[in-house]
């Protein structure tokens, strides 16, 4: 079975393709999720973030507080620094475990979710790349829309990401998501029956 890198910038659709390989079978190891299990109390990244942080981090019930942190690491370039060095390795650790195990189960594709693929060096832990790849103008419309966000706000968040134009240049495979839903699981299932072979796949 083949290992699948997936990837896109905010608002590009990536998690409605993430959504639509697991409903036809593949196993999706959601960054995301793994790093939210991480962080509820007692969990590796939340011993983490409470070290680094302390109690600005926390919540009324001990729980930890994602928006605080995110509007530091936004804010404070030191301090994504320091989680690209602390952080990313406990997640980068649980996927490899999680990984293992699924490449010991009978399923036909195993999909790597990861938002920062490149950036953190986890599309080296795949065979292929995929990007699910938007225009800045209809990434800018849905996050404004999706998110309630401002234009310079919308654009902050994206000019703090890897820009689109060098996650193509990365990336083995793009998923055109600039048209509608139907278009992009078409494409989408054409790239299921390469990566599992799968001519009779619905």
């Amino acid at each position: 079975m083949k290992v699948i890198g997936l990837t896109g910038g905010i608002a590009s659709g990536k998690s409605t393709v993430s959504r639509y390989l697991r409903e036809k079978g593949a196993a999706i190891l959601d960054a995301d999720a793994i790093a939210h299990a991480l962080a509820e109390p007692g969990g590796s990244l939340y011993q983490a973030y409470r070290r680094h942080f302390g109690a600005a981090v926390l919540q009324a019930d001990g729980r930890l507080d994602r928006a605080a942190i995110g509007k530091i690491v936004f804010a404070q370039p030191e301090e994504r620094a320091w989680i690209d060095r602390s952080v990313h390795p406990l997640i980068r650790a649980e996927i490899e475990r999680q990984l293992a195990e699924k490449k010991i189960q009978d399923v036909p594709l195993i999909v790597l979710d990861v938002p920062l693929l490149f950036e953190s060096g986890w599309d080296k832990m795949t065979e292929e790349n995929c990007l699910v790849d938007v225009s800045e103008a209809v990434q800018l419309a849905r996050l404004i829309q999706r998110d309630g966000y401002d234009e310079q706000a919308a654009r902050a968040r994206i000019a703090a990401q890897m820009p689109l134009a060098e996650k193509r240049r990365r990336a083995d495979r793009l998923i055109d998501n600039n048209g509608d839903l139907p278009a992009t699981l078409r494409q989408v299932d054409l790239l299921w029956k390469e990566w599992t072979h799968d001519g009779f796949s619905q």
